[in-house]
């Protein structure tokens, strides 16, 4: 066959594409693993980074943070009724993907929908964190529209589930120097004891539009505003009042209150 012939070169062409896409493929297969294990660890350390047990006179390499990760009790919460369900393994569900699913999500009502989600997965995996046989915190996942992307992050609350024991975003796409300045590790510190509820169990967290002021009666519900970035703090402010709303933990909370947890998977 010549080396001008026209299906030489088409063959060049095919043989070539399908080199390429199995070693395309190869490597997917054999990145798939790390790429998974990659996630678990960036997961692990964001919910660690608020759950209080991390020992803070050192840092706990990839394996003691996933022996510590795996020790917490995760389970599976039934937004819908309020309740755990132990019928979806929490280590294995994925809420994301839940969303879209016409069994395992819902669509959220518009006039409930402040942090624009559009759908929500019927069921959360939350962690609880005991101390002895003490309830010491609850790590929740959260989400909502930013400025220019999803936000997804972590919130800790003390056993009263009314105080913020810690805040993590874990993933943004907001605008570099300010709006994803939610993710710098100063400013999520000052969330710690701040209040979600008031006294009649409205959700009053806030993001401020500049400095809090410490005398105002509004303090203990409010965290300063990110100069330059007063839609991604709105955006946070919307998010976290969707989730402490009706539509989002507030009935699992009013049931945990009335029947409180115990270690043995009660």
């Amino acid at each position: 066959m010549s080396n001008d012939s026209s299906i030489k070169a088409v063959l060049v062409v095919l043989i070539t594409a399908i080199v390429c896409s199995s070693l395309v493929s190869a490597a997917v297969v054999v990145l798939r693993p790390v790429q998974l294990n990659n996630q678990l660890l960036d997961r692990s350390r964001n919910i660690m980074s608020i759950t209080g047990l991390l020992p803070s006179d050192s840092v706990p390499d990839d394996d003691e943070l996933l022996e510590l990760f795996k020790s917490l009790d995760a389970r599976t919460v039934d937004l819908e009724e309020g309740r755990f369900d132990d019928s979806l393994d929490p280590w294995t569900f994925d809420q994301r993907r839940a969303v879209a699913d016409p069994e395992l999500g819902v669509a959220v009502p518009a006039d409930l929908d402040t942090a624009q989600l559009g759908r929500r997965s019927r069921y959360a995996v939350i962690y609880l964190v005991w101390d002895g046989d003490a309830l010491d915190r609850i790590v929740l996942p959260v989400r909502g529209a930013g400025m220019w992307s999803m936000l997804y992050g972590y919130i800790a609350l003390e056993p009263d589930l009314v105080t913020i024991a810690g805040m993590a975003f874990y993933e943004q796409n907001e605008t570099p120097g300010l709006g994803d300045q939610i993710t710098h590790p100063h400013w999520l510190e000052t969330w710690s004891g701040k209040q979600v509820y008031d006294d009649v169990g409205v959700p009053r967290f806030r993001v401020a539009e500049g400095e809090v002021d410490a005398n105002s009666v509004h303090a203990p519900f409010q965290v300063d505003g990110i100069t330059g970035a007063t839609i991604t703090g709105n955006a946070v402010t919307a998010l976290i009042n969707y989730w402490f709303g009706p539509h989002g933990y507030k009935p699992f909370f009013d049931n945990l209150k009335e029947n409180p947890p115990t270690r043995d998977g009660g």
